[in-house]
């Protein structure tokens, strides 16, 4: 009960009060990484069999963060393959910039009035588009949250463990390092996401004593403002072993900002997204690595679980999809543009 009095606050704050509706789903506060009503990606086919049939005219509303980030672009395709396969008509919109919570509010709201069967949305923040999620629930619409903040009171997610990114990386730095001091470049305060990745990592790390965490900053989400805060850490530490970066363009401001101290090939970077200019910088041996969650499979998975919800089957409360660590030593491997192939290669891990 706290826990859903203190979110009410916060969507207050924002100027959004959660209605009577979202209380009567009688919807415990959602932990994605944690809650138990799950089912693994993979699963979906096996447990529920096909996607029931498709209504002629369905229309599927994609609110996204922004479009200014390749994740989220590619994350559309997904939805645009699925739909293109059923003939589904879908729009995939996004606010002005990723600060503009208003306006994205604005955007699903609108999807609503105009007569959309569901709606796939990733909100900038936790709270920003709960009231969304309120007129969706009275009008009896379909509202799935897709990565990677995370509304308390959502009925459904679709998304990657947020926190197995942030561990992945500190495994690798535990693995393959003798130790030392290393630093966290987040995202944007108050996103599930930023404080998954981070605790993630820092609480992992900590385990090992060889390591020290020096600094743990954020950066909005912005490759300029990642670029000034690791500048100033590595002014401080010189010695710095390396860095985790909530995202993949914030990570290649966090490289630019090594290669500007000369420690390029000391200081190891990993980001977190798997965005094809992550892909390339670490083909060229700038970035060390990045957490892929496969945007275009995500966006793929998101569409069928809208579909297969529409289609009136039973689905979980999340539906947990891939992830790997990329690094130089298997990033050919995982180079793969084909959704088809890329599936079978994670069907195969």
């Amino acid at each position: 009960m706290k826990n859903i009095i203190k979110q009410s606050l916060l969507a207050a704050a924002l100027g959004v009060a959660v209605s009577f509706a979202a209380q009567a789903a009688d919807l415990a506060p959602l932990n994605s990484d944690t809650e138990p009503d799950r089912v693994d990606w993979s699963q979906l086919q096996a447990t529920f069999g096909d996607i029931p049939a498709v209504k002629e005219g369905l229309r599927v509303g994609g609110v996204s963060k922004t479009l200014t980030n390749e994740y989220w672009r590619t994350l559309g395709e997904g939805y645009q393959n699925v739909a293109d396969k059923y003939g589904v008509f879908v729009s995939y919109l996004a606010a002005a910039n990723e600060d503009d919570q208003l306006g994205q509010l604005s955007i699903a709201e609108t999807m609503l009035t105009e007569g959309y069967d569901a709606i796939l949305a990733s909100p900038q923040s936790d709270a920003n588009l709960q009231a969304a999620f309120d007129q969706a629930q009275q009008k009896g619409i379909p509202f799935i949250n897709v990565n990677d903040a995370v509304m308390p009171l959502t009925e459904y997610y679709v998304g990657c463990v947020q926190r197995d990114n942030g561990v992945r990386v500190a495994k690798w730095f535990m693995e393959n390092t003798e130790g030392g001091k290393v630093a966290v470049i987040e995202g944007q305060p108050g996103v599930y996401a930023v404080k998954q990745r981070t605790e993630g990592f820092t609480q992992t790390i900590a385990e090992d004593k060889r390591f020290e965490l020096v600094a743990s900053v954020p950066a909005n989400w912005s490759r300029e403002q990642a670029y000034n805060a690791a500048t100033n850490i590595l002014q401080r530490t010189p010695d710095l072993l390396g860095f985790y970066v909530n995202n993949d363009g914030m990570a290649l401001g966090v490289v630019e900002a090594v290669k500007a101290a000369g420690l390029l090939g000391k200081c190891y970077v990993f980001g977190t997204d798997g965005i094809s200019d992550a892909y390339k910088s670490i083909q060229a041996g700038e970035l060390s690595g990045t957490v892929d969650s496969f945007p275009l499979l995500t966006g793929e998975v998101a569409m069928e679980v809208a579909l297969r919800i529409v289609g009136g089957q039973d689905i979980p409360r999340v539906v947990a999809t891939p992830q790997a660590l990329i690094t130089k030593d298997n990033v050919a491997e995982y180079s793969i543009s084909d959704s088809a192939k890329l599936r079978e290669l994670l069907l195969s891990k």
